[in-house]
């Protein structure tokens, strides 16, 4: 357990926000795709921690972490001010796997999942695709820094007010033409649905991929077999639970399980 002091916690838009903490331990150790376990301060009737994935980190020890306010733990969260502390596990899972060179990386992202990619920016070899789908303009969040770091980003919402009209899974065929023959590798991260389909069209089409299966957590740390996801075995059923705080959050596309 570290001390994270709060350097700045500012509103993004509407209700997002980011908080940075100065924790250099965590920060020289942390990969993209990890997350930190965050214990709000003035919380006493809710003593769980909160699990937030990394969005990005500095050489001075700065651990940045994109939220939205979507209740009590947000709420508070968002109330603390620069000097106050909260206390941080991590860096916890299991990371991205840069791509090499030459490997184009192609981010699909939900809402705020695109908090949790954006470190790959800064590790893989080559400058990528961001496909970001969010529920209307409201929601798209991060696109300029993505295309500050080089990135193609295109963008699709539910309802049609920024970029295409429809699902972000609708973004894949048209990327898939305008990088043929180009070698791909896939990041996702974002709600389960999304997920799951993004999973079912890499199968289909034998793409190469990471996700991030971000699951409700309480121990965070392995041992409370809450956040459990089903992952193809060799077995009768077919598939073996995974713990998604230790043994993910990101894990092969390959390896997820797809029911029906």
């Amino acid at each position: 357990m570290k001390t994270g002091t709060v350097l700045r916690n500012r509103q993004l838009q509407n209700d997002y926000y980011e908080v940075e903490f100065h924790a250099p331990e965590i920060a020289a150790a942390a990969q993209a795709g990890q997350f930190v376990h965050v214990r709000i301060d003035h919380q006493f009737d809710r003593i769980l921690r909160r699990p937030f994935s990394i969005h990005d980190v500095s050489a001075d020890g700065g651990v940045c972490v994109v939220y939205k306010i979507v209740g009590t733990g947000t709420q508070n969260l968002a109330r603390i001010a620069p000097g106050e502390s909260c206390d941080l596990l991590g860096p916890l899972g299991k990371a991205y796997t840069p791509s090499g060179k030459g490997v184009v990386p192609v981010l699909v992202a939900g809402g705020y999942g695109a908090a949790a990619c954006y470190m790959l920016t800064r590790t893989s070899a080559e400058k990528g695709v961001l496909l970001l789908g969010a529920r209307s303009k409201a929601d798209v969040i991060l696109a300029d820094r993505y295309r500050e770091a080089g990135y193609d980003v295109r963008i699709a919402t539910d309802d049609g007010s920024l970029g295409m009209r429809g699902r972000v899974t609708g973004l894949l065929e048209p990327l898939l033409r305008d990088y043929a023959g180009r070698e791909l590798f896939f990041y996702g991260c974002g709600p389960h649905p999304m997920l799951l389909a993004l999973a079912r069209f890499m199968r289909a089409r034998s793409l190469r991929g990471e996700l991030s299966i971000d699951h409700l957590m309480c121990c965070g740390v392995g041992a409370c077999f809450s956040c459990v996801v089903k992952l193809t075995a060799d077995n009768a059923n077919g598939w073996r639970y995974a713990r998604a705080c230790l043994d993910g959050p990101v894990f092969p596309a390959e390896d997820i399980y797809l029911e029906g």
